[in-house]
């Protein structure tokens, strides 16, 4: 949730955020009539409750002759303070209503525009070029007999599939590899549940545009995660923590579900968009005037696990139309898809700066009182890699060279060699 205090004092940068992102910018002006309306209205019902309580306080006191006619007002303010906080639970709902409907507001240097309109900062490495002609990740999976789509509909319908033999030892390869780096970079590793409470999964931010793309189970009223920042921003929820000795890190491995909704025919040949994978994230708590040096530190780490895998990247500045609701800036890294010829996203890192942690309730001491603090988010490794790795390391014959940061995990092989 957006910081109400920020936007009372600087109405004109929380317009122009929303101007970047392409939103709403009258919002800004009906918020702030709204949190007018909410503290007036409280103001004069906790005026009205304390006049009525004073008035109470004087029955006692007052002869036989006074008495009805207090009793009589005192009645009348019981029943005036029950319409005015009425009034104001009414104005508390719409200033909710409102500040849950603005996203964060970016942070300086974010690229304003839509989709198309992020910048490059740096590309690594060298596209690869062939000496043949170049297949796709799922022909060459399922050369090495390592997926299969087929069975995957059959059992479960589109976009699901079974990572079999050496698909599902590069995968565990690549997540433990992961999660070696992270817990070296004193993550904290967690298996996380893979469904939440509604309160969680709000609180992050994920039902607002984007609910359509989340699996909702209705008897039980619990939300299946497509990410496991999700649970790993609910694990502190309510509390105050400790950042006195630097950030609170963890790295969560779990399953994650999409609905994939609304991106019907784009991408829908083998496991590049999925409605089940695996996933090694980080998730970080740091003071919020850490968050900017934090968001540069999961950086590093993502280009770290890449470098690992060997394959060639560029690292974006995603533009303020395409971040998410919670993101007040976001890096991706895309590796290049040799058989589409393009770069495709394979990790990302968000800075939401307050905004989880207010919806949540995450506070630290600071100077003897207590504040609100930042979260940070970044993929370490998923699902999706595989897609890179298979295309980018393919040999002539439908092997697959085995990048040397995966090696130790897979038994020192460094070439897979077809079923």
């Amino acid at each position: 949730m957006i910081d109400i205090r920020f936007v009372r004092d600087n109405p004109d940068a929380v317009k122009a955020s929303q101007r970047a992102r392409g939103a709403d910018e009258s919002l800004v002006d009906q918020l702030l009539t709204a949190d007018e309306s909410r503290r007036s209205t409280l103001q004069l019902a906790e005026d009205t409750r304390a006049e009525q309580k004073a008035l109470s306080r004087t029955v006692g006191k007052a002869t036989p002759e006074e008495r009805p006619a207090i009793l009589e007002q005192a009645q009348a303010l019981s029943a005036k303070v029950k319409e005015l906080e009425q009034v104001a639970s009414e104005a508390n709902d719409e200033y909710e209503r409102v500040a849950l409907s603005i996203p964060n507001v970016i942070v300086d240097g974010v690229p304003s525009g839509g989709e198309d309109d992020y910048t490059v900062l740096k590309h690594v490495g060298e596209v690869p070029e062939f000496s043949f002609p170049v297949r796709d990740h799922l022909d060459i999976g399922e050369g090495l007999d390592a997926i299969d789509m087929a069975r995957g509909t059959k059992v479960s319908g589109s976009r699901f599939y079974y990572l079999t033999g050496i698909g599902a030892r590069l995968e565990l390869a690549l997540l433990t590899a992961a999660a070696d780096l992270a817990e070296a970079n004193g993550f904290k590793l967690t298996m996380t549940p893979t469904l939440v409470k509604p309160e969680v999964m709000g609180g992050t931010g994920f039902l607002g545009a984007h609910a359509d793309e989340i699996y909702h189970l209705p008897t039980d009223d619990l939300y299946l995660v497509g990410t496991s920042e999700v649970a790993l921003a609910g694990f502190h929820s309510g509390e105050i923590i400790d950042l006195s000795d630097g950030p609170k890190r963890y790295a969560g491995w779990s399953s994650c579900y999409r609905r994939e909704a609304g991106s019907y025919g784009k991408d829908t040949r083998g496991i590049i968009r999925v409605h089940q994978f695996n996933k090694v994230e980080m998730f970080s708590y740091c003071p919020v005037e850490d968050a900017e040096e934090e968001h540069q530190r999961l950086l590093g780490w993502e280009e770290e696990m890449l470098a690992k895998v060997e394959l060639p990247y560029r690292v974006i500045d995603t533009a303020a139309g395409d971040l998410g609701s919670s993101a007040a800036r976001k890096f991706d890294c895309e590796a290049w898809l040799p058989s589409q010829e393009r770069w495709m996203e394979v990790t990302s890192t968000s800075n939401c700066t307050t905004f989880q942690a207010r919806r949540l309730g995450v506070r630290e001491r600071y100077e003897g009182k207590t504040r609100t603090v930042a979260t940070l988010n970044g993929t370490l490794a998923t699902t999706r890699w595989l897609v890179a790795i298979l295309e980018n390391h393919q040999q002539e014959d439908g092997s697959l060279y085995v990048p040397e940061g995966l090696r130790p995990y897979l038994g020192g092989r460094d070439i897979i060699k077809p079923a």
